[in-house]
């Protein structure tokens, strides 16, 4: 049976697949475009396999606000390259679509459906990475921000009030958590395993210092847990300097603008997000 250009056009379309693997498809399959099709499918799951465990370092994360749902999906791929393709893209805002459509709260297997057709296209190992879901309470705001290279993002969600100002603090705080990356939120949220290792770290350091040798004891430890406050303010979202006001901390921010709003606030959401981690 003669193939023509616009079955090979035809088949090019409905797979993705390159104009000479459409021919061979076409020829294998006596000009059958839905077996040819078929075809090609199984071609693509095989070479999948066979990709499947090669890394995913690159992607995107993908964010987006829809009535009092925030949802998060990072989208991983092998190349920076493809993590800038068109259709990659429009199959991550395609898994926030269905996301929010079925109430998923987690990756389901029709994310996984979603994203197999541009993994046999593109011919190039992907994975719905995470799928994450933040509801914002009534009396409470959320927001959202996604930095310009789409590795690193944030959502926090303030609760206490919905007055504007609030809301533009809710998104200062995204602001924040992207730039500075804290670990944590707050000091109660840190493991006693991690300030006792600390600890031993300082410990030492002070050990080699020669102007500690001569100090008494009590002087040692007060100096040690100074440090330990100091690298806790540090790592701690609560107690580092506000972005966009370094003279006050994000907690005495957070209350100078529950003054301001009327309400007590308080941060029932406050989360990084760093592609691959």
């Amino acid at each position: 049976m003669a193939i023509t250009a616009a079955d090979v056009k035809a088949l090019r379309e409905r797979t993705g697949a390159g104009m000479m693997e459409c021919k061979k498809a076409l020829t294998e399959c006596n000009g059958d475009i839905a077996e040819a099709e078929k075809y090609l499918k199984e071609k693509g799951l095989a070479a999948m396999a066979k990709r499947s465990e090669r890394a995913t370092t690159e992607g995107r994360l993908f964010i987006r606000q829809n009535g009092n749902k925030i949802a998060v999906v990072e989208l991983t791929c092998e190349t920076d390259f493809v993590a800038n393709n068109s259709d990659f893209i429009a199959v991550g805002e395609k898994l926030l679509d269905v996301t929010f459509e079925k109430g998923y709260t987690k990756v389901e297997a029709e994310h996984e459906s979603i994203l197999e057709p541009l993994k046999i296209s593109i011919r190039e190992n992907m994975k719905v990475a995470k799928v994450e879901v933040f509801e914002i309470p009534a009396n409470a705001v959320g927001s959202f921000y996604v930095h310009s290279d789409k590795k690193t993002g944030a959502v926090v969600i303030v609760s206490g009030s919905d007055a504007e100002v609030v809301k533009n603090f809710a998104y200062d705080s995204c602001l924040h958590i992207a730039a500075f990356t804290p670990a944590y939120l707050s000091k109660s949220e840190v493991p006693q395993t991690y300030i006792d290792e600390q600890k031993e770290i300082f410990k030492v350091q002070m050990d080699q210092d020669p102007k500690m040798a001569s100090k008494p004891d009590n002087v040692k430890e007060g100096i040690l847990q100074g440090k330990i406050n100091k690298h806790l303010a540090e790592i701690c979202f609560e107690d580092q300097m506000f972005v966009k006001d370094d003279k006050k901390t994000v907690t005495a921010k957070l209350a100078e603008i529950g003054k301001e709003a009327g309400g007590k606030l308080k941060f029932e959401t406050a989360k990084l997000f760093i592609l691959g981690k």
